[in-house]
């Protein structure tokens, strides 16, 4: 398996993505929550020279397909190739609300948001005519001084994350990975994320043979103290998720529908830290790993090998340099790839 890092905040990104790199991770990630996920991922670029780079995730709907194509072309090149776009949807009340930005069918929308940015790729690398009309997107001026600069690295690889059915859909059929939300448990990628993504490969005529899936881990590990402090984030981020609607089938799934109700009632009165107090042990564990450093990776084989190809690590400071790179290394020795027992999976190799 692959592992990525995430480089954090944008003051310290060169510096950790270079720590990243000689630590051995596959790749180091930025994400869009309280920052531009672009910005730090520039400066990782300058830093490094191997390392993937990529976005986990960049809000599509917050934007257009024209400029998020030129944001990607430009640091595809920077990076030598090295860029993969990662794409989210977020939800309404933050695309309305927080972008004020037109909100449509999202799981549609994104499959013209993505369609869009290719024609434009196309129109830049290979000189087609760009004339894209869609329903939510129209894009047919393009003059040559607006033309990007070349470069031979080819169009970046795109990503998108999901976690309903029509969403992880759109993802097999236009994408080349999938980014399993946090809020996101072994069970729901094997009887939900998995099928999905196979019948959308299955709609573009291929299959899940090269098709990326990354799981994100809620990681809580290190010396005793710092495993206390990572339970009780933890907890926060998981009551904070599920408090959510959208993600609310996540819960279902594992017949705890009535915790996500109550959630999402104590959340309308901002009552977070009661939130978390609802987080009780087996719904941590589903959700989490909260183990010392040398039995990290044998978890993440009992829950991942044959559902992911690749896994999403969050910034570990409890843990020392080189306990860091040996649970990296150990990890990466895990087999990728989707089983062929996977639910709906038939054909993923």
């Amino acid at each position: 398996m692959k592992v990525d890092g995430n480089i954090g905040d944008v003051s310290a990104a060169a510096e950790t993505a270079a720590d990243l790199e000689s630590i051995g991770f596959d790749a180091a990630t930025a994400a869009e929550v309280n920052q531009d996920p672009f910005l730090p991922l520039v400066l990782a670029a300058d830093t490094t020279s191997t390392i993937e780079l990529s976005t986990s995730i960049a809000v599509a709907f917050a934007r257009s397909p024209m400029t998020l194509a030129y944001t990607a072309h430009d640091l595809q090149r920077f990076s030598g190739g090295r860029f993969t776009l990662g794409l989210g949807a977020q939800v309404k009340a933050h695309i309305a609300r927080r972008f004020s930005m037109p909100w449509g069918r999202p799981a549609p929308q994104m499959r013209e948001f993505v369609l869009a940015m290719r024609a434009a790729w196309a129109c830049w690398s290979e000189g087609a005519p760009l004339d894209f009309e869609g329903e939510y997107y129209s894009h047919t001026l393009m003059t040559p001084t607006f033309v990007p600069n070349p470069h031979s690295f080819g169009a970046p690889k795109l990503a998108l994350a999901g976690v309903g059915t029509g969403m992880t859909r759109v993802a097999g059929e236009v994408a080349d990975g999938f980014l399993c939300h946090g809020f996101t448990t072994t069970k729901w990628i094997r009887e939900r994320t998995i099928p999905a993504l196979a019948e959308g490969r299955a709609l573009a005529g291929r299959t899940l043979e090269g098709f990326d899936i990354t799981a994100h881990v809620f990681l809580a590990t290190g010396s005793d103290e710092a495993m206390a402090a990572g339970l009780s984030t933890i907890r926060k981020q998981i009551a904070f998720y599920g408090s959510t609607p959208a993600y609310r089938p996540v819960l279902d799934l594992h017949g705890w529908g009535d915790l996500g109700v109550e959630l999402t009632a104590l959340s309308k009165q901002n009552r977070w830290d009661d939130m978390a107090k609802l987080i009780d042990d087996d719904v941590v564990d589903a959700f989490s790993i909260v183990a010392p450093a040398s039995q990290v990776p044998a978890r993440i084989a009992e829950r991942f090998e044959g559902v992911a190809t690749r896994i999403g690590l969050g910034a570990q400071s409890g843990l020392s340099r080189d306990e860091l790179a040996e649970m990296v290394a150990a990890v990466q020795a895990i087999p990728a790839g989707i089983s062929r027992t996977v639910a709906g999976a038939e054909g993923a190799e």
